[in-house]
């Protein structure tokens, strides 16, 4: 990482603490989201396969309400042309993919916290396989919403087109890792997953090399 994407995620940084919007609406939305769930299952028992399912559904709708404003911020405040012309396209997006990648950490970690402390079928048998599904899940889903959000920024309705382009995009990627937690609560060996594991870190390599390849075009159009 250079010194100007280290800048670049330190600008990110700073300017969340003053404004706390991304972390404000993902609070907010892991609260809510969580509550709803109890409220709703109430004293019913729910499977192992239910709770997987909804713990990365949780996971997917909170990154869409606060990992669109990547690029979407400079556009309102007016400096994607001084970042354009002070630093190369590969360098802005290194920025940006460094304080999504902590953003979305920072929340999955609180998120599977909460599940932990609140679902009783949260049981994990194999935490290894847990921990590098998690990693791998979260890289990927970082590397996707960064993208995704670069190509939303100049669109009229960002807040519709974020949601509706990152579905497609990132199903495999939720299919593939409520699977291999299913697998983590199960105790399934690494070999017996390692098919699911190909999937996960193939989608990560992928989504990393097409967006290093994608947002110099993206980001000077």
């Amino acid at each position: 990482m250079n010194s100007k994407a280290y800048n670049l995620f330190l600008k990110d940084f700073r300017s969340e603490l003053r404004t706390r919007y991304a972390i404000n609406a993902l609070a907010m939305f892991i609260i809510v989201a969580i509550s709803v769930i109890l409220f709703s299952i109430g004293n019913e028992k729910i499977n192992e396969n239910l709770t997987a399912g909804l713990f990365w559904v949780v996971i997917f709708f909170t990154a869409m309400s606060g990992l669109s404003r990547a690029f979407v911020s400079e556009e309102e405040r007016g400096t994607t042309l001084t970042l354009q012309l002070i630093a190369s396209p590969s360098t802005v997006f290194s920025g940006k993919l460094i304080f999504n990648v902590i953003l979305v950490f920072a929340m999955n970690v609180i998120i599977a916290l909460l599940y932990g402390a609140l679902f009783e079928d949260f049981i994990i048998k194999n935490f290894l396989l847990f921990l590098a599904t998690f990693v791998l899940g979260n890289i990927g889903l970082a590397v996707s919403s960064t993208i995704i959000a670069a190509i939303i920024a100049k669109a009229g309705a960002k807040g519709t087109l974020y949601p509706v382009l990152s579905f497609p995009i990132l199903l495999p990627l939720i299919l593939t890792c409520v699977q291999l937690t299913l697998f983590s609560f199960d105790g399934t060996s690494f070999e017996k997953s390692r098919f699911e594991l190909a999937i996960v870190v193939s989608y990560d390599v992928i989504m990393i090399t097409v967006s290093y390849l994608l947002f110099d075009f993206i980001w000077k159009e």
